[in-house]
């Protein structure tokens, strides 16, 4: 993955799973909106992540760009 889009876990966006437990999910989800993405722990260890639509849209279509990319280099 080239370096400028590779994904940047901060402090800040780290979620522990604790937070959603204690019923801070619409707190949450707007820090998502905010920021883009974050990371949620479960046990110390990443469990998933989430993504706000806009920048789950926009990973999708560099995967796409760059599958076609892919495909056009390989058919020259």
């Amino acid at each position: 993955m080239h370096p400028s889009i590779a994904p940047k876990v901060t402090m800040n966006s780290i979620v522990p799973i604790t937070r959603f437990n204690r019923g801070e999910a619409s707190k949450i989800f707007e820090e998502v909106a905010a920021t883009g993405a974050k990371v949620v722990l479960k046990n110390n260890v990443p469990a998933c992540v989430l993504l706000s639509p806009e920048e789950y849209t926009r990973l999708i279509d560099a995967l796409e760009d760059q599958a076609l990319l892919h495909e056009a280099e390989t058919r020259l």
